[in-house]
């Protein structure tokens, strides 16, 4: 794998072995802020405080953008990631850079310097756990608000779209809790609507017409 600049000039990720990039090579940036933050943070009915559950770290790109989006409320960030990434590859991204915000290099470094599988301060209002383990295997006991489905497409990781991986995370979300993927495949939304999920196509980032967020019905 390597860095490549994607359409926005923030830095992406090429994986030969999978034919696929970390996020959309028309803009890194621009996908996850459209997808996960504007699509999914800032649709979310917003409490006191807030879980999310982040399937598919990567380069801490959705974290970091969380982090600095300034959402009033605490935030307790749990990131799942079963292949990190190493240090030399994290070290040549350009977020801090492209993004240009006030705490970003001190959020970046803390998020990817600091220890796996305990609690991680990142700003007064946001902290994050990083856990090396698969949506299928994860046994911990939060209930999630908002979910980010950023698992590589499903041409290179068919196990991460199957029924049962919507069913898991349909159990593992509040009442009123929202998923948000940049899929927008046919059978994964009728898949997610088997599992008990309201579903809907919205807008896709720049490149992409559709993508699909889901909701965990209050009754």
């Amino acid at each position: 794998m390597y860095v490549v600049i994607s359409g926005d000039g923030s830095n992406t990720i090429k994986v030969p072995a999978l034919k696929e990039h970390y996020h959309s090579h028309k803009g890194a940036i621009n996908e996850s802020k459209h997808v996960f933050i504007k699509m999914g943070l800032e649709g979310v009915t917003v409490k006191d405080e807030l879980n999310i559950l982040e399937v598919g770290f990567g380069t801490g790109l959705n974290a970091l953008l969380t982090a600095l989006n300034g959402i009033d409320c605490k935030l307790n960030y749990v990131a799942l990631e079963p292949y990190p990434l190493d240090t030399s590859i994290l070290n040549q991204l350009n977020y801090v850079d492209e993004l240009n915000a006030t705490q970003a290099s001190d959020i970046y470094q803390a998020m990817h310097t600091g220890a796996w599988n305990t609690w991680i301060d990142l700003s007064a209002n946001m902290r994050l756990v990083k856990r090396q383990d698969r949506i299928e295997e994860y046994d911990g006991s939060e209930k999630f608000d908002l979910v980010y489905y950023d698992a590589f497409a499903p041409h290179a990781q068919p196990e991460l779209w199957e029924p049962q991986i919507w069913q898991i995370l349909f159990n593992q979300m509040n009442f009123g809790g929202v998923l948000v993927t940049y899929c927008a495949k046919g059978q994964v939304r009728r898949d997610m609507q088997a599992a008990g999920f309201s579903v809907e196509r919205l807008p896709g980032p720049p490149g992409k017409r559709e993508m699909l967020r889901a909701s965990k019905p209050i009754s």
